[in-house]
């Protein structure tokens, strides 16, 4: 896969980009990322990406022309998709991750600053995404944070696949706890089923305990967890 990232500042991500399972699966050519730079763009001697708003307001606003020429300068990898990184997007979630991860070949992100886009830049763009509902300074951190949940999912990145499908969300319930030695620390002792070497009780009491953490932490999820689970049960 191709990550290409509109960013007016590429060395935010150097040291995320070096970091973990991310470094590693970048190294490895599991996927790549592009960081391009919309001053570059520029024709004026000031290398000027912002301009003042129509109709007055406060902050500055981002020029449509180095934006649309970053992105026209990238080569095209069908299927892709050119996200914008907005708060008036939809919110990240571990489907859009595995969609993204399983659909598509060139992912181009562009991220915002300032007091927002040209609205005419809309006109590149095939998908917002958002990270929640809140405002940042900048689209980097949404876009750093898109960049890892879609790589973490691509072949060959996470070592042991079967540990992808037991995080959190993935079945639709929170993930169980987990432990490791010693098996007492302190007066905290390691559940002793985990150590009973039972597999079959061991699988019984995690999800018992995904159940629990769902419905304590989480109980809109395991609304929907419980509603999925009566349509499959009627089929």
């Amino acid at each position: 896969m191709q990550i290409d990232v509109i960013t007016l500042f590429p060395s935010f991500f150097q040291s995320p980009l070096e970091c973990s399972l991310l470094g590693k699966a970048l190294a490895k050519g599991i996927a790549k990322v592009n960081l391009i730079n919309p001053r570059d763009f520029t024709t004026d001697k000031h290398h000027q990406v912002d301009d003042i708003p129509y109709g007055g307001g406060v902050g500055m606003v981002l020029k449509p022309e180095p934006i649309f020429a970053a992105v026209e300068s990238l080569p095209i990898l069908e299927p892709r998709e050119v996200i914008l990184l907005t708060p008036q997007g939809e919110t990240l979630n571990q489907d859009l991750f595995k969609d993204f991860a399983h659909n598509y070949q060139q992912l181009v992100l562009i991220c915002g600053h300032y007091e927002g886009i040209d609205e005419r830049v809309q006109n590149l763009v095939t998908r917002e995404v958002s990270l929640g509902d809140f405002v940042l300074t900048c689209g980097e951190i949404p876009a750093l944070t898109l960049i890892n949940g879609v790589v973490r999912l691509l072949p060959g990145t996470v070592g042991k696949v079967e540990s992808l499908y037991a995080d959190s969300f993935e079945d639709g319930l929170l993930d169980y706890p987990h432990y490791t030695r010693p098996p007492i620390f302190r007066e905290w002792e390691v559940p002793p089923v985990l150590r009973s070497g039972n597999h079959q009780k061991i699988a019984q009491w995690r999800y018992h305990q995904q159940l629990q953490a769902t419905e304590k932490k989480r109980p809109d999820l395991m609304e929907k967890y419980n509603e999925k689970k009566e349509i499959g049960d009627r089929r």
